[in-house]
């Protein structure tokens, strides 16, 4: 007795017919995992080649940068007062009595400056920009208007991607300095309660620990961070599929995937400039 998808046995137990195979999942997700990294390289490719189109795409970067810009200031300066206040108090906690105060000054400026700002700030911006990408995009591919840019011979990657993607990667840096600024300050504000520390032995610790090279290494992270935050959120948007399903499924893809690709990025980039 046969029944759609189970062949009944003897002993009346239920077997399905297809049983998983783990070679057969293996070269699923083999193939799957290519053909996103094919897709992707496409689009950076037609990133780079529709930047000679500067004319299209520099008015629409202004547009979007006044809304990752100054439409993100408030939130990414709120998350990292409060991220330096946090890493002072831990501080106070951790080293009071152990070593000089002035040493304490020293952690909680680099960690703020090496770790705290950029990361936190291009999370933020996955969540804000990076949802926002996605679902606009995502939105144009399920109406079919990018379909009429193309049909009109023009092209989307030129007006909708290269103005988000130029956008994010230029201001994300912008953003993490002003974040590492207001997280020094609250770190330096919290630091005089918790640590009992006065200006001169912060101004110290300061001079003494943070060197010219970490502020690079904070600019060149958050580069990087930018192009996760903007490219991984254009791609899902631009390859939507089935309706508004599609948008709610592309734009978390597009935070999830940029999330863990900016805490991917941070370690490489760790091993390889702190090495």
């Amino acid at each position: 007795m046969t029944t759609s998808g189970w062949r009944l046995t003897t002993s009346y137990q239920a077997i399905p017919e297809e049983r998983v195979s783990v070679p057969l999942l293996v070269g699923r997700w083999t193939l799957r995992g290519m053909s996103h990294v094919g897709r992707v390289s496409y689009l950076l490719y037609e990133i780079v080649r529709g930047l000679g189109e500067w004319r299209i795409w520099i008015p629409r970067t202004v547009e979007q940068g006044i809304n990752v810009g100054y439409g993100s200031l408030f939130i990414v300066l709120l998350t990292a007062s409060f991220a330096g206040g946090v890493v002072s108090l831990q501080t106070g906690y951790q080293f009071t009595g152990s070593i000089p105060v002035y040493f304490a000054a020293g952690v909680i400026v680099k960690s703020i400056i090496l770790e705290m700002g950029p990361v936190l700030t291009a999370l933020i911006l996955a969540g804000r920009i990076g949802a926002r990408y996605a679902a606009e995009l995502g939105t144009m591919r399920v109406t079919e208007q990018i379909d009429a840019l193309e049909s009109l011979g023009r092209s989307p990657v030129t007006h909708l991607v290269i103005p988000r993607v130029v956008a994010g990667t230029l201001l994300l840096p912008v953003l993490v300095i002003f974040a590492n600024i207001m997280g020094i300050a609250a770190g330096w504000f919290a630091s005089k309660g918790a640590l009992d520390i006065s200006n001169a032995d912060f101004a110290f610790g300061v001079r003494f620990w943070v060197e010219p090279f970490d502020i690079w290494y904070s600019m060149i992270k958050s580069f990087f961070f930018g192009l996760a935050v903007t490219v991984v959120p254009c791609y899902m948007g631009f390859n939507t599929q089935q309706g508004a399903e599609g948008v709610g499924r592309s734009t978390t893809a597009a935070v999830v995937s940029s999330s863990v690709l900016i805490l991917f990025l941070d370690a490489v980039l760790a091993k390889i400039l702190l090495s």
